[in-house]
């Protein structure tokens, strides 16, 4: 913790209690999305400090939970790729850093299953019969698959070529 920052590494003149609502409210929309409650809020609690790293203790005492809470949390997002876990410095504390580029590892894992759905897809309509209505439901849904893919892939060259011009 710096200086300039309070605890959590936050900006002591920031309004804390508007951070706490932004927070919970990502974490809702994080859980909506099939996420588990205490790692949405864990998750939603890093990407809103301005370090990107908190200990343990931080994301109790931030987010008002146990330090139980916190291990489960933490240990669902190492497992996704979401979080990495350092030794803090002249410490045995871990602290816990988002790691980089998550929304784009994300999409990268979620094209590369893509592409094993429209393969079990196109297998599957083939097992139906082409012409069969299964068949022909299942192929539609391989075809949209696919297109999900290729434009996937063009996002995320732009995206590559957004972050390099800065």
């Amino acid at each position: 913790m710096s200086e300039t920052t309070g605890a959590g590494g936050q900006d002591p003149g920031r309004d804390q209690e508007a951070v706490s609502r932004f927070v919970e409210r990502f974490a809702a929309e994080l859980t909506d999305a099939g996420m588990p409650r205490m790692a949405a809020r864990v998750y939603a609690a890093l990407l809103a400090s301005d370090s990107g790293v908190l200990t343990s203790a931080e994301l109790a005492e931030s987010l008002r939970i146990s330090p139980a809470a916190v291990s489960g949390a933490v240990r669902y997002l190492t497992q996704v790729d979401m979080l990495g876990r350092e030794r803090e410095p002249g410490t045995r504390r871990d602290r816990y850093r988002l790691n980089a580029d998550i929304w784009f590892e994300a999409l990268t894992r979620r094209d590369q299953r893509l592409i094993r759905w429209e393969g079990v897809l196109r297998d599957g309509s083939a097992t139906l019969g082409a012409d069969s209505p299964a068949g022909l439901r299942i192929a539609e849904t391989a075809e949209f698959i696919a297109f999900l893919q290729k434009e996937f892939e063009q996002v995320l060259e732009r995206w590559r070529e957004h972050r390099a011009k800065g």
